[in-house]
């Protein structure tokens, strides 16, 4: 590599990074390469390619974004994603050290609009296979996930013919310049190091520097153009962004307000805390102590709206399914079997409650010959709450204590009624 290969303005940066201030301006280091030019000290090769001038698009209209390839000294391979914003000329760029993939590159895509405050209009792209399928006259055919994220983003998508590299000047210009005035005249430990030091020269350089193209500096620009970007929208692929995230408290219901509507969390959720992340069409739910995604949702377009959960209700019934079966076989009795059965088509809504009635009442102890006679006379009577059955046992197991003759319950055990025929002592 001789001299001629690097950009004058390359080698002023590298000295500038290198010993600091330098004693004279770039200025005067381009008039210092000119003098020793003209003396033929050192021979350029100076055939330029010359451009005709194109209309500059307006502020927030368009961003161009490219790949490139570069090893160094050392043998480092760097693969580069860079973005250029048209009109202000910022740019972008960010180094990994493996071939990317349309997630890597919705990610960098990600982080780009995230560094630049906001979202263009119009994304200006080649057809790289991690982007473009297929185009046939005109037709593009996206890749799932690329095509599954501007639509998120609601980007209007520009894709350059493959014979028309020129559409896309601007960032093929900023990849150029990365390769000469940044990679060529450095070298690196490792990709940390590359990435380091590349974004203190965008800031110093690319972005410090006054642009050749607009005659202005790209930050100062920027500043203008900022307020033209389209707002940051939450993206589906970014849902591990816990910054993102916002917190909800389910009602006593199990379900959760989201932009005026109604979304239901699993049942054990239930008055308690979780996290949420949305996104324009999507909304995802999480639980705050394992991070784990709970469920997600197609976000409602319509305020006030309760979206119902199927796959909640049929794990709510089959728990009670369940429940049911459980309580069937504590007793190996016929009668209890029929008795749960009865129970509960009447108490479908307040089930666990009746569950949990028999676990407190019914857990040990039960001597089954009592049991037997008192669930017979609940079914006689018609009376199938868990509690009822209890006071009736609870009568039974007495009267076999005190030896007393048999007698019929009324209705002061709960409501059971009585209609036992004359001669049957009644409880007072």
């Amino acid at each position: 590599m001789t001299f001629k290969d690097f950009q004058k303005s390359a080698v002023y940066d590298y000295l500038e990074e290198k010993f600091g201030p330098l004693p004279g301006t770039e200025r005067s280091f381009r008039n210092y390469i000119s003098y020793l030019v003209e003396t033929e000290q050192l021979k350029f090769n100076n055939h330029k390619r010359i451009y005709s001038p194109v209309t500059e698009l307006p502020y927030g209209k368009q961003l161009q974004i490219d790949f490139g390839e570069y090893r160094t000294k050392r043998g480092l391979k760097l693969c580069i994603f860079a973005a250029v914003l048209s009109a202000s000329r910022y740019k972008y760029c960010v180094l990994q050290d493996r071939p990317f993939t349309t997630l890597d590159l919705i990610n960098h895509l990600l982080d780009c609009f995230q560094y630049i405050g906001g979202m263009p209009e119009e994304l200006v792209i080649d057809q790289d296979k991690v982007m473009v399928v297929s185009e046939n006259r005109g037709d593009i055919i996206y890749t799932k996930d690329f095509k599954q994220f501007i639509e998120e983003m609601n980007l209007k998508m520009y894709v350059c013919r493959k014979s028309d590299p020129e559409s896309k000047g601007k960032i093929e210009n900023v990849i150029k310049f990365i390769k000469r005035n940044f990679l060529r005249i450095r070298d690196f430990e490792n990709i940390e190091e590359a990435q380091e030091r590349l974004i203190k020269w965008l800031n110093r350089r690319a972005n410090g520097k006054i642009s050749l193209a607009t005659r202005r500096i790209p930050q100062e620009m920027f500043t203008e153009e900022k307020a033209y970007l389209r707002t940051l929208k939450n993206s589906i692929y970014r849902q591990d962004n816990l910054n993102a995230r916002e917190r909800r408290k389910a009602d006593i219901t199990g379900e959760i307000s989201v932009n005026s509507c109604k979304y239901p969390v699993p049942l054990e959720y239930r008055e308690r805390e979780v996290d949420i992340y949305k996104t324009a069409e999507r909304l995802f739910i999480y639980d705050i102590r394992t991070g784990e995604k709970i469920v997600e949702y197609a976000i409602s377009p319509i305020p006030g709206s309760r979206i119902t959960n199927r796959a909640r209700c049929h794990r709510k019934e089959l728990k009670q399914k369940q429940l049911k079966e459980e309580l069937k076989r504590l007793f190996a009795l016929d009668s209890w079997s029929e008795f749960v059965d009865k129970n509960f088509r009447m108490y479908t809504r307040y089930f666990r409650d009746q569950y949990h009635d028999v676990l407190k009442k019914f857990s040990r102890g039960i001597e089954k010959e009592h049991l037997g006679q008192a669930i017979d006379l609940c079914l006689e009577d018609r009376t199938y709450s868990m509690a009822n059955l209890y006071d009736t046992y609870q009568y039974y197991q007495q009267e076999a204590e005190l030896a007393l003759p048999k007698v019929k319950i009324v209705s002061n055990l709960r409501g059971i009624i009585s209609s036992r025929k004359e001669g049957y002592r009644s409880l007072s």
